[in-house]
């Protein structure tokens, strides 16, 4: 009887080894909450740069203000009688 008793005990050990720490187990899983953490930060900054890129995009067709601040900033063109001063700061 206590033959049967310890090799019962002994299975159910097994099964709890191999539930917790084998393939499939705890260590497994908290890698994969990782994982699905680190995934949903850059799914969250990925959202929130596409919101500023609609919000750019919508600027753009709705006035000139956007597509004026652009070409000044990106192309450095000016208005006609202006002068344009850049200010080069040193560089450390």
């Amino acid at each position: 009887m206590k033959v049967i008793t310890f090799a019962l005990i002994a299975l159910l050990a097994l099964v709890q080894a191999e539930l917790w720490f084998g393939k499939g187990g705890m260590p497994y899983a908290v890698a994969l909450q990782t994982q699905l953490d680190a995934q949903l930060a850059a799914n969250h900054a990925a959202r929130m740069r596409n919101e500023q890129l609609a919000a750019e995009v919508s600027d753009l067709k709705e006035g000139l203000e956007m597509v004026e601040e652009k070409a000044r900033a990106e192309l450095g063109m000016v208005k006609p009688n202006e002068i344009l001063v850049q200010v080069a700061t040193p560089r450390r």
